[in-house]
């Protein structure tokens, strides 16, 4: 309790005199807006009389690779409204010779394309935002802004765009619908915060209208500009959308000689907008079969890895439901519901009952999403979900419950109460359904997110507290604080974290209770002066990391880690990297340094060893890039060699072909084991248009006996409706390359309609 009592004590003076720092102010990039008086025709043209009315927004000022001066790709965007459509329009110089995109597929990643985007924060809250991009083959990106500047692509959303390309520049005509929006209209003056943004590959520049700082990102919402309504919006009206789906699925094992299993099934999620602001969201027997397979990695640790959400309806407002805690301490981690692993019972071909470990997908019968705002400073997230039972697994139905309520305070910072609640039911012997009162967990807590004016100053400080039955609460508790400071030269990140022993998060992310951690981030940009210099090397620096961690309650030292780099980015975003460190282990309970089964390194003792790596990232802009990473040193009682990196040629504008690999090798003395594991991933990803897609995604993983092949074929047929066609298989890695031996197989066939009432 001390140690919680410290962190919050922290938290109160570090929290003090932190806004001094003043914003850039916005009014100084201020664009105004008119309605429409004549239809606007979608076709890229900006022929309208509305757009030759419209004041221009021009004069875009580079975000990198330097921020003082003037964007060489000239840029004029315009705006104007109807009772449906907020338009962008926009001019955007920049010869047709020189475009780059890795291919016609939607939600394309940051700096993978040529780029013009909009960050539109309707709330002027500089915290939460809408993000439409496109680039000038018309391929879309949307997605929601969070915590003032992290960009999200899983929201999906109806809106439309047309693109014209000219020799020396292209045009893009931008349709929002309003419903799309979340926004409120007031009485009088209406003003939203707005930016443009534009990154062209070839030049090497990022740039915006209003400008942002080197040392953010341009989705970053605390330099927006401001967009002033001269005609009010419209009143947002009623927004209900209902996407039903169908799904046909057969698989087969293999390996264990277990019949073929064919399955039919339905259901469907609605959206709901309660106020033009809140939005609720419901889903009935959820299937998320399109959704990408995990990248693997190779398991060398003594912990828990932590594999990321891919399925979309936990994904929208993740930063409500999923960023509580640190990140190793998440009182709620949404793979927790509807996936589990054990043995299940399944009778053969043959007709012998059989023991089977798997992954498996638990049932997830219903589950409902509130979230939005209230007003402009409270946000508000509820999330309730409930599994069916596993008859396999013996394992009852469970509910699920996460509330978070927040308050906006200052400038750009805020303050959220956390609440997640883990309800078990079990079956008995007449398979009935009950409640099991014991069986629960919860866990409640308080936290505070601090963003400056300036965005220099960053911050989250949080207390939480679990409450199990069955189970001592003793020590059931969790506090950590973090402060950071980022200026264009020098970035200074540190933190503290408690978890106590008891504490436990069933619905959560924790692996590794009962530790007290330090860790300290020190990084030194240096920008060359030269001019000559300054073509050749965008920046150079120093990095130094440092963290320790000790047992709780014992206090004694388990971990510490010293970690210096000296880094060099050029254009393109290659990069080189030099690092060596020193690493500290002591082991608190028996464990294999390979995670291969072999003998175990006893608890009780200690390991000091030093590493070396070298890392180096090519040119992207080319058709073929790649990445290396090359390491060596002590580990454990033994060493260890590692290499690692991605191959990549970019098939313009279709797709990319690409190849990921790791390679490690182990040598321990005897009796303990040394191995060598090799994971290779190549990936196809094509475009055939901007509606039909295909992918396929091999992992060969040695570590684990299994080639994993993942094969998807999606057709969007309509906005935000689509057709899925996938295919997964799973084999021996030791019999791979002799004679193939399938381990199991399946096909799903999915079709989904987005249906607006």
């Amino acid at each position: 309790m001390k140690i919680a009592q410290l962190i919050s004590g922290i938290c109160l003076l570090l929290a003090q005199n932190l806004y001094s720092q003043a914003p850039v102010p916005a009014e100084k990039h201020q664009v105004s807006i008119r309605k429409s008086k004549e239809a606007i025709r979608l076709d890229g043209a900006l022929d309208e009389a509305a757009w030759q009315s419209a004041q221009v927004a021009k004069d875009f000022f580079q975000n990198f690779p330097f921020d003082t001066s003037a964007a060489n790709l000239k840029s004029e965007i315009r705006l104007t409204f109807d009772q449906n459509f907020l338009y962008v329009g926009a001019v955007l110089y920049q010869n047709q010779a020189d475009y780059i995109t890795t291919s016609l597929k939607r939600d394309f990643q940051s700096g993978t394309s040529d780029v013009f985007a909009v960050n539109i924060d309707p709330f002027s809250d500089k915290l939460n935002g809408f993000h439409f991009a496109v680039s000038p083959f018309n391929v879309q990106r949307e997605g929601l802004i969070d915590n003032g500047g992290n960009l999200t692509t899983d929201w999906d959303n109806k809106w439309y765009s047309e693109i014209q390309n000219h020799t020396d520049h292209w045009v893009v005509e931008i349709a929002i619908p309003f419903k799309t929006l979340r926004y409120r209209q007031v009485s009088g003056q209406n003003a939203w915060r707005i930016n443009f943004v534009r990154f062209g590959l070839k030049q090497n520049e990022a740039s915006t209208w209003s400008p942002v700082p080197r040392a953010f990102l341009p989705v970053n919402l605390a330099f927006t500009g401001s967009l002033v309504w001269e005609d009010a919006p419209p009143q947002p009206g009623a927004n209900v959308s209902v996407i039903p789906y169908i799904i046909g699925r057969t698989e087969k094992d293999f390996e264990f000689k277990i019949p073929t299993e064919n399955k039919l099934n339905i259901g469907g999620d609605a959206k709901i907008a309660i106020t033009p602001s809140l939005n609720l969201d419901l889903t009935l027997n959820p299937d998320f079969s399109q959704v990408d397979v995990d990248r693997q990695i190779t398991n060398l640790s003594r912990f828990e890895l932590f594999f990321p959400e891919r399925r979309q309806f936990f994904l929208e407002n993740e930063d409500l439901f999923g960023r509580c805690g640190f990140p190793d301490s998440r009182p709620f981690f949404s793979r927790r519901v509807g996936l589990a692993n054990g043995s299940i019972r399944k009778v053969t071909t043959e007709g012998d009952t059989v023991s089977v470990t798997r992954n498996l997908n638990v049932p997830i019968k219903a589950g409902m999403r509130l979230s939005g705002k209230l007003d402009k400073n409270w946000r508000i997230g509820l999330l309730n979900m409930q599994t069916g039972r596993v008859s396999a697994l013996k394992q009852g139905p469970a509910n699920y419950t996460v509330g978070v309520l927040q308050r906006k305070v200052f400038e750009r910072s805020a303050i959220s109460a956390v609440f997640v609640n883990k309800e078990n039911f079990r079956v008995d012997d007449q398979e009935k359904i009950q409640h099991n009162p014991g069986a629960y967990n919860r866990v409640a807590g308080l936290e505070y997110n601090l963003f400056s004016k300036d965005n220099k100053w960053e911050g989250e400080f949080y207390y939480h507290r679990s409450f199990s039955g069955q189970q001592s609460n003793a020590d059931a508790q969790s506090a950590a604080a973090f402060l950071g400071h980022s200026t264009r030269k020098w970035s200074v990140l540190s933190g503290m974290q408690y978890i106590g022993q008891d504490f436990r998060a069933d619905v959560g992310f924790i692996p590794r209770p009962g530790n007290f951690s330090m860790f300290n981030i020190t990084k030194m940009n240096i920008f060359p002066r030269k001019e000559s210099w300054a073509k050749k090397v965008n920046v150079t620096g120093f990095n130094v990391e440092n963290t320790l961690t000790y047992n709780a309650p014992g206090y004694q030292l388990t971990d510490r880690s010293h970690q210096l780099a000296y880094f060099m980015e050029f254009p393109g975003n290659s990069a080189l990297e030099l690092k060596a460190g020193q690493e500290y282990t002591y082991l608190y309970f028996p464990f294999d340094p390979t995670n291969s089964g072999g003998e175990v390194l006893p608890a009780g003792t200690d390991y000091t060893y030093h590493t070396a790596s070298v890392s180096y990232v090519s040119d992207f802009r080319k058709p073929f890039s790649y990445e290396v990473n090359v390491g060596t040193g002590q580990y454990f009682n033994g060493n260890i060699f590692r290499i690692n990196g991605e191959l990549v040629y970019r098939w313009q504008p279709y797709g990319v072909f690409a190849m990921t690999y790791a390679y490690n090798d182990i040598h321990l003395p005897s009796p303990f084991n040394s191995a060598s594991f090799w994971l290779i991933g190549p990936r196809a990803e094509l475009s055939f248009s901007r509606s039909l897609f295909f992918s396929t995604f091999l992992q060969y993983n040695t570590q684990v006996n299994n080639v994993n092949i993942n094969s998807r074929l999606q057709w969007r047929f309509r906005p935000v409706s689509d057709v899925f066609l996938v295919y997964t298989d799973n084999y021996f890695t030791d019999q791979f390359f002799q004679g193939p031996q399938v381990k199991n197989r399946a096909l799903v066939l999915k079709v989904t309609y987005w249906l607006n009432l």
